[in-house]
């Protein structure tokens, strides 16, 4: 695997156009955006989206121009919002950026930052995967590998490690630090009303996707993890200034997106190089998350995430499947919404997916609660407990299947937020048959290509029709599921193959 700052122009256009890149969220497999992408692209090749704008209306004239799906994030109040970004507005950005002279003028600028901040280590940006079939897999094996493990590493030549991270990071880049990340502030504040200059183009096109605003960029693709690297890797460039007096051999940065580990010998030198990162943000419209700044000197334990070392020395396998289900959910009290959690109900389903009704034991329905609890609890794990209630309700009689579903989508109407559960069980009633309701606009998507998911009221005529009724369900794909979840769907790891 590769970051995406190694493909030419040509390949960084392709790469940025493919499903997986345009939603880096789980949809289910007959979610397809290519198509309507590529469409776009070949419409777009020759020509500036503006060309197809009314005369009167304007992408940032309105709030919807994208689709938002907000996610819950605790169970609770907490979200995340994230957005399909209208093709049009997406594909017009791609289309920017690679553009072969400011390719080469990204690829550059990344090039200088990284030489300035030799000891900050920048590992989020996006890796092109080739050999697993999904890019998701990929950046797990990177964060394994030049995080995790790295820090495990770093454990022999220093004694002390400071952790933190920038709140809700995406939802508060400015966009116009985009330009001083491209250019520098001083240029790009004198040339702040040049069209023409690279930055300022990114920056228009991102206002367009927010009704005009400059706060907060879309929250979703892999275009946004990109470009939020951008302003991130910039920041790293003023604090690498701002601690050049610090000798190298005493400090060390190890950043993955939003999140920083500051390895040093002594604490002072850490609060020091915090002290100056807090005002660089600050800067930059960006805020440190108090709640997760922490020091230790426990460097190699402090490498590997906490709900993983509870389980490396606490958990054990259960012959039964409700004993392991209610271990789960004991473990999930301790550590909600963890990476672990995920890892521990695909063994769950492993164990679930080849069996036949006659070889399970148990009582169903008690099954079914138990994983239901878990996930009402754990937005993090919808896509595969979905799938383990999708194997459990085919066990039921067929009169009691639609009785089991009504109840699951009842109790999750009195969570807020919870539009990804609501397409992954619209993902196993759309096979069960039955009348159930889903007020995603998505799930009415599937059986109605005439639903609109983003406004195009700004775009002509031709252009607006061709994304109002666009087909993005994959009809063969839809065709070939079944009403239970199969591996294909879930699995980015054989479970013996999790690089955790």
């Amino acid at each position: 695997m590769i970051n995406i700052l190694f493909l030419n122009s040509n390949k960084a256009r392709k790469f940025l156009l493919r499903h997986e890149s345009y939603c880096n969220f789980d949809l289910p497999p007959y979610f397809k955006f290519g198509p309507i992408l590529n469409d776009i692209s070949t419409i777009l090749q020759r020509k500036n989206l503006s060309d197809f704008y009314l005369k009167t209306k304007k992408p940032w004239d309105f709030e919807d121009v994208n689709y938002k799906l907000t996610s819950n994030k605790d169970g609770k109040y907490a979200w995340r919002p994230l957005q399909l970004i209208h093709p049009a507005l997406y594909v017009s950005l791609v289309h920017t950026i690679t553009e072969t002279r400011n390719w080469n003028i990204l690829k550059s600028r990344f090039s200088f930052l990284f030489k300035q901040s030799r000891n900050i280590e920048c590992e989020g940006l996006p890796v092109v995967s080739f050999y697993y079939k999904k890019d998701k897999a990929s950046q797990i094996i990177h964060w394994v590998n030049e995080v995790e493990k790295k820090s495990i590493k770093y454990a022999l030549a220093y004694d002390y490690v400071l952790h933190t991270d920038i709140t809700d990071c995406y939802g508060a880049i400015y966009t116009h630090s985009i330009s001083w990340a491209l250019h520098g502030k001083d240029v790009a504040k004198n040339k702040r009303h040049d069209s023409s200059l690279f930055g300022n183009k990114i920056d228009k096109q991102l206002q367009g996707m927010s009704n005009g605003q400059t706060n907060g960029i879309p929250q979703g693709s892999v275009l946004m993890d990109f470009i939020a690297e951008l302003v991130l890797c910039y920041a790293d460039n003023l604090l690498a200034q701002r601690i050049y007096n610090i000798k190298k051999s005493e400090y060390r940065i190890i950043r993955y997106r939003d999140d920083y580990r500051i390895f040093t010998n002594h604490s002072q030198i850490a609060e020091q190089i915090m002290k100056e990162l807090t005002d660089v943000l600050h800067g930059l419209g960006l805020k440190i998350s108090p709640s997760k700044t922490k020091g230790t000197e426990k460097v190699v334990h402090s490498s590997i995430k906490e709900d993983k070392l509870y389980w490396l020395a606490h958990w054990h396998s259960h012959d039964k499947l409700l004993h392991e289900l209610l271990a789960i959910s004991l473990f999930a009290e301790n550590f909600p919404n963890s990476g672990q959690l995920t890892i521990l109900l695909n063994g769950v389903y492993y164990k679930l997916i080849d069996l036949n009704k006659k070889d399970v034991k148990e009582d169903i329905v008690s099954l079914i609660s138990t994983i239901v609890d878990i996930a009402y609890k754990n937005p993090r794990v919808y896509q595969i407990a979905t799938a383990i209630i999708s194997k459990l309700v085919d066990f039921l009689p067929k009169s009691k299947r639609e009785v089991a579903i009504q109840k699951i989508l009842q109790k999750f109407k009195k969570l807020p937020n919870t539009g990804i559960m609501q397409i992954w069980l619209h993902r196993i009633t759309v096979k069960l048959g039955g009348t159930y309701d889903h007020s995603e606009s998505l799930c009415a998507k599937v059986v109605d290509v005439n639903v609109k998911i983003w406004n195009s009221d700004w775009l002509k005529n031709a252009l607006r029709k061709k994304i109002d009724i666009c087909n993005v369900i994959d009809a063969n794909e839809l065709s070939k599921i079944g009403a239970v979840i199969g591996k294909e769907e879930v699995e980015l790891f054989g479970l013996a193959d999790y690089p955790y």
